[in-house]
């Protein structure tokens, strides 16, 4: 039986503890990285939380709707016992009738196969650290190897532990020009997440320094659920040309295989960043963000001429 729990009712121990035993558990639906990036979250839950689905909302024009949390890249459905296309569809079919417009990122063990609702595929990529650097480095593609050959006439360093707003600051000032999205609330969210992570041990920033020891390219890893997350990075136009974010992605990589970590690139679709990481021997994986529409006429008119200006 699956149950729709307010924020308060969910025991967030039992919770926790499905997703870290779920074989498709993940960082983003535990329940302080939910509290983190959208306080008062609820869920369903089934039986004694043998499966649950993190349910994240708000409200448009006064109409609750779900929508994806920034930072978490795959939420859905989690189980610790077997999950097929079925299964997934009964949580979706128990998604209260009060939410009247969903547009959510499922994980990618959840495929269902309902009629009446949209499945926009989403790439990601993953590389196994399961074997040593040697085995994983032989792998890189040419373009991948060229540049750190660059990065290495470029004498750059590798810093580690340094501060969550330096990178942060980098993205801001460079590609972060181009996000009219972002604001100072989900960069606030994302210093948050960065600090309380590193606090519990599960954080870890590193930095790209020039032969001038100034910082070109920092990067935001998440370390759980056997998964080593590329969460955030930053980089300037001195990165681009010293190849410092491949010199960075590479010691990572050196310094945590062999270990039983996979790690999470966190996409993309963007063609160039997924030839980019696939220069690292990843992994192309398909997930799906899931959309319906339950309003009815004309607020279900209203409300998709506002996603598709949103989304211009």
């Amino acid at each position: 039986m699956i149950k729709y729990l307010k924020n308060d009712e969910i025991d967030t121990s039992k919770w926790d503890q499905c997703i870290n035993k779920s074989f498709n558990g993940n960082p983003y639906a535990l329940s302080w990285f939910l509290d983190l990036m959208h306080e008062g979250w609820n869920g369903l839950v089934e039986n004694d939380y043998e499966r649950v689905m993190p349910l994240t909302s708000g409200k448009k024009f006064g109409i609750p709707y779900l929508f994806q949390p920034y930072f978490a890249q795959q939420l859905g459905v989690f189980s610790t016992s077997k999950l097929s296309p079925e299964i997934v569809n009964s949580f979706i079919v128990a998604i209260p009738s009060l939410y009247k417009f969903v547009d959510i990122k499922l994980n990618s063990f959840n495929r269902p196969n309902l009629k009446n609702i949209n499945l926009i595929p989403n790439k990601n990529h993953l590389l196994d650290l399961i074997n040593d650097y040697p085995r994983i480095a032989e792998k890189y593609s040419g373009q991948t190897k060229r540049n750190l050959k660059k990065s290495t006439k470029s004498s750059l360093s590798l810093m580690k532990n340094i501060k969550p707003e330096t990178v942060i600051d980098l993205f801001r000032e460079n590609r972060g020009k181009t996000l009219g999205k972002w604001g100072d609330a989900q960069y606030n969210k994302l210093k948050q997440l960065m600090y309380s992570t590193v606090f519990k041990g599960k954080g870890i920033v590193y930095g790209v320094f020039t032969e001038r020891n100034e910082l070109c390219a920092g990067a935001f890893f998440l370390k759980s659920n056997n998964k080593l997350i590329f969460l955030f990075s930053g980089s300037n136009p001195v990165a681009r040309a010293n190849a410092a974010m491949t010199f960075l992605i590479d010691a990572v990589i050196k310094e945590l295989s062999p270990s039983q970590l996979v790690l999470d690139f966190e996409g993309s679709n963007d063609p160039n960043l997924a030839r980019f990481y696939k220069g690292f021997g990843a992994k192309e994986i398909e997930y799906f963000g899931l959309k319906m529409n339950r309003m009815n006429f004309p607020a279900k008119q209203m409300f998709s001429i506002y996603q598709r200006i949103k989304n211009r």
